[in-house]
Parts: C-alpha cells; structure tokens; sequence
C-alpha cells in the first residue's frame, strides 16, 4: 500500500483530498495544527488515516511523518487572502517557512519522490492575458500571492537540485461543503445575523472563477497520475466566470431572501480591499488535454456550496 501525507489535511482542500485518497486504497497520513482545520471534517474517514496534530513549520515533526512516504500532498497554509493586508508575515511563516521545511524535510530524508503543493491564481495578480494560461509571468499583488509564488520558487530549485518530482496546482476559488472562508460563506454568515440587508465588500464587478471542491480533486490526482516533468504546473479552475454580484443573489435565493445589497468598496476602482484581483479566469487547456473537465459552472458550483454551508450552519434543514 502506498504511503502518503497530506499537510492541512484536516483543511478545507486538504479533508476532501483525504477522503478520495482512502477511497482509493492509499495509506493515508494528515498533518495539520487545526489552526484553520477541524478533526469533525474527517469525520468519515478518522478511523483510516494516521493522524498527527503538530505544525508543518517544525522540521523534528515532518521528518517523523514524512518516513516511508512516497507522495507529499502539500496544502498546509493559512488561506485568507485579506489577511495580507494587515499581517503580512503571517503568510511569509505559513506558506513560505512551511513550504522550505517540507522541502528540507524532504531532502534529508531521500524517500518521498514527490510533492503536490497547493499553489493559487492569486500568484498571477492582475493578469494581462485572460483566460491566464501558465506561462503568465507572476506579478503578485497580495503577500498571499507573493507567498505561494515564492513557495513555488523553492520547490523549482529543490526538484532541479535533488531529483524531487514537483507538481504545483494554481487554484481558482475552490468552493464547497466545508468551507469556512471567501465570499459564500461569509455572504450567509451576513444573512444570518441580518436578513434584509447584504453588505458586499467591493463594487460587486469583481468576476472570478469558481470550482466546486470535487473537480478540483479529480483534476488534482489525475495531475499527480499523469505528470512525468520534474516540475509541472497546472491551473485548476473553471471554463466560466461569476461576479460578486451575482454570487449575492444566489447565496439569498438559496436562503430565500431578498435583502438589499449594500456595496461598501474597498478600494477606488471597486475591489473587495488592497490586494484583491478584481478579475480572474484561468486557462485551463493544460489540464484538460489529460482528460479532466469541470463537471459543474462557476454557478453552479456556487450555489451547490451555498446549500451545502446554509445546511452546515443550520440555516436549511438536511
């Protein structure tokens, strides 16, 4: 049975990627501080996987949990992008530090052949060229964004340096059940406490690409099967876009609300705050001439995810 180890596999991303890979018949260890995390979203499979609470930042720890793994899954990070804007070295220590202790962990040992990390579009900021294919240089506009792209950097100069077979996902807005971050959930977290009125941060232009958490793990280990590079990248998104507004509108419709929305911009040209990429959509023919598309739109995958949470958070019946 083949070892592997998700870090912040009890994390949004990270949880649904655990579950698939015990349904594939993986030996399965997570790693993850549960500062994001939670214990109850591996709730299905627990009893399955080799659970270890410790920070991926401590080199003692990854050693310990990297031994006799082939495949280090990589989605340990701290996922809110606003944070840049106040706590910038949060996202230095949790995705850069993080990522070069996995790296280091990785060398020392000569075991692991393999690492998957969770990169983001938020690496090619304000894009020039949309949809955004891979070759886009990478102009960050956040620390969030300068962090994964940094990360990605290490992880280039170990797989040159050591032989490490590197395969880096840059993420649209990956939604679903579970979530408990970005705009849908924090839509319905408004609406709980208020249900007339909608705040929405931004002039609700912003049009991004969503994708709902199942295609992102299908497209995710059909990368892993089917890369044969020393480092390969792939963007993982949507075929389609949705604006802000819009969202709005689903996430009330599906709570069967009406409120008023209140636009409250961030910023002079409309966006949500400082660091915001305002438009996104990526190219994503790369994956696709593997066999992986989208099962669901950006819509859909919102409004899935909005019933989904609404359920979560006791708003709808089950």
């Amino acid at each position: 049975m083949v070892r592997v180890v998700v870090t912040g596999g009890a994390g949004f991303i990270g949880s649904h990627l655990v579950e698939k890979l015990v349904r594939r018949g993986f030996e399965v260890v997570v790693l993850d501080n549960l500062s994001s995390g939670s214990l109850e979203n591996l709730s299905s499979v627990r009893s399955r996987v080799e659970m270890m609470i410790g920070d991926v930042k401590d080199l003692e720890t990854c050693l310990k949990m990297f031994k006799d793994a082939e495949v280090v899954y990589h989605f340990a990070a701290n996922p809110e992008v606003r944070v840049s804007t106040t706590e910038p070295r949060v996202h230095f220590e949790e995705n850069v530090r993080a990522t070069f202790t996995v790296a280091e962990a990785i060398r020392i040992l000569e075991s692991v052949k393999t690492v998957v990390f969770a990169s983001s579009s938020t690496v090619y900021g304000d894009a020039q060229v949309i949809p955004t294919p891979e070759e886009h240089p990478l102009r960050p506009i956040s620390v969030y964004g300068a962090s994964k792209a940094a990360a990605e950097l290490l992880l280039y100069s170990y797989s040159q340096l050591y032989g490490l077979r590197v395969v880096v996902l840059r993420y649209a807005n990956i939604v679903g059940p579970r979530t408990r971050h970005g705009v849908i959930y924090d839509f319905i977290v408004k609406l709980s406490k208020n249900r007339n009125q909608l705040e929405v941060l931004g002039d609700g232009r912003q049009k991004k690409s969503y994708l709902y958490v199942d295609d992102a793990i299908e497209a995710t280990l059909l990368a892993v099967e089917s890369s044969v590079r020393s480092f390969s990248v792939y963007n993982v998104g949507n075929e389609d876009w949705v604006e802000v507004s819009d969202i709005a509108k689903i996430v009330s419709g599906v709570l069967g609300l009406k409120p008023e929305l209140v636009f409250t911009s961030g910023t002079p040209d409309g966006r949500g705050w400082p660091g915001d990429v305002k438009f996104m959509l990526l190219s994503i023919e790369r994956i696709k001439s593997l066999g992986w598309k989208p099962k669901y739109t950006s819509a859909e995958a919102v409004r899935l995810t909005a019933y989904a949470l609404s359920r979560e958070l006791g708003l709808l019946q089950t």
